[in-house]
């Protein structure tokens, strides 16, 4: 007699053509996920194969009830972890039946910023880290932590080993490597100042397919929290007082950023970036003046500065790309909580086509 575990591992290849696609979206809330799943004729190589769909939006925060319908676009396509096979997950993003993108579509307008010839001939790459806590269910304290109480202060565990300084590295382990799987461009893990934070790269990698690359990947990681039974917080500062809190540092570098003489077109993307700040930290994140405080290796949230090596500005600049005066820099101001689409999207389109009156 099979059991459960056997049933959910079975191999569907050699007794059907179909496989299982888990659509994915981003719910009212701007930050949630959402997901369901659907039968289609495999393989699929190329997202124009997948039909649209629809779910009921006035249970996601993101339509009224008498008119509830949302219809789904597929957009991007990544092998599945969990199924495994030929199935495969579906990143789409969210439009009324007479095809307007719904107000929590932040995708639309980062494609057409992306898709604009001043930025597409820029190829713009991006490489974000993800920051984020993990916390013991119920009652909604970091992993690791006594409850109710503190550990050591910050200092031991900040990329350490050890059942006394890294806690939950086997479901960061199972991330990074379901990630790998799925076709995402995560280029590195490891954990983080505060015990039971931890961060996870993603990129370099071109333009939207970033922003879709870290939204699946905050997917896979919580569809394994949750198989862990531990919560996944994207608070940017879940835990008060001196302890850091959680970002997802973007660094961004252009074609001509990237040759020789770059160093003065990065300089001069971040004096655009200066004259724009307060937009820019209105689309960071939510809750992220409790994060960006002027300690714990952030610059004050009023305040913009940039330079050469500093983990404590608004703009740090590597001590490599100064040397060879070409390379990327590094925006330390999105929480860990920000949507990937605006925060890619409003950096291309403040450097590349943001003209100042």
């Amino acid at each position: 007699m099979a059991n459960l575990t056997d049933l959910v591992n079975l191999n569907l290849t050699d007794c059907t053509d179909k496989i299982i696609a888990e659509y994915i979206w981003v719910g009212g809330s701007g930050i949630d996920l959402r997901s369901k799943a659907r039968t289609v004729k495999g393989p699929i190589t190329d997202v124009r194969q997948l039909p649209k769909w629809n779910y009921d939006g006035s249970s996601t925060g993101q339509a009224p009830g008498e008119d509830s319908e949302v219809i789904l676009y597929p957009q991007a396509i990544f092998k599945d972890p969990f199924r495994r096979g030929d199935n495969i997950l579906v990143m789409c993003d969210c439009y009324t039946p007479q095809g307007e993108p719904i107000p929590t579509n932040k995708r639309y307008n980062a494609a057409k910023i992306f898709n604009h010839p001043d930025v597409a001939a820029e190829v713009p790459w991006y490489g974000i880290e993800q920051e984020y806590t993990l916390l013991q269910k119920d009652v909604n304290w970091p992993l690791g932590w006594p409850v109710g109480g503190y550990p050591g202060p910050q200092g031991p565990y900040y990329c350490a080993a050890g059942a006394d300084k890294a806690f939950g590295r086997d479901i960061v382990d199972a991330h990074y490597k379901a990630c790998l799987y799925a076709g995402i461009n995560i280029s590195g893990i490891n954990g983080e100042v505060m015990p039971g934070q931890w961060e996870f790269q993603v990129g370099p990698s071109v333009g939207i397919a970033a922003a879709d690359q870290v939204w699946v990947a905050r997917y896979i990681l919580e569809r394994i929290t949750e198989v862990a039974g531990v919560v996944l917080s994207l608070d940017p500062k879940p835990i008060q007082g001196d302890w850091n809190g959680a970002g997802a540092h973007t660094n961004f570098s252009t074609k001509s950023m990237r040759e020789p003489g770059g160093y003065e077109v990065i300089k001069k993307a971040i004096d655009k970036l200066a004259l724009r700040h307060k937009e820019h930290i209105a689309a960071y994140g939510e809750g992220n003046e409790r994060r960006l405080t002027g300690r714990h290796e952030t610059a004050d949230i009023n305040t913009f500065k940039w330079g050469v090596a500093n983990r404590g500005a608004s703009i740090r600049v590597g001590r490599d790309t100064e040397k060879e005066g070409k390379g990327y820099f590094e925006d330390r101001r999105p929480a860990s909580n920000m949507d990937p689409y605006v925060v890619t999207g409003m950096i291309a389109e403040t450097t590349l086509l943001w003209k100042q009156n």
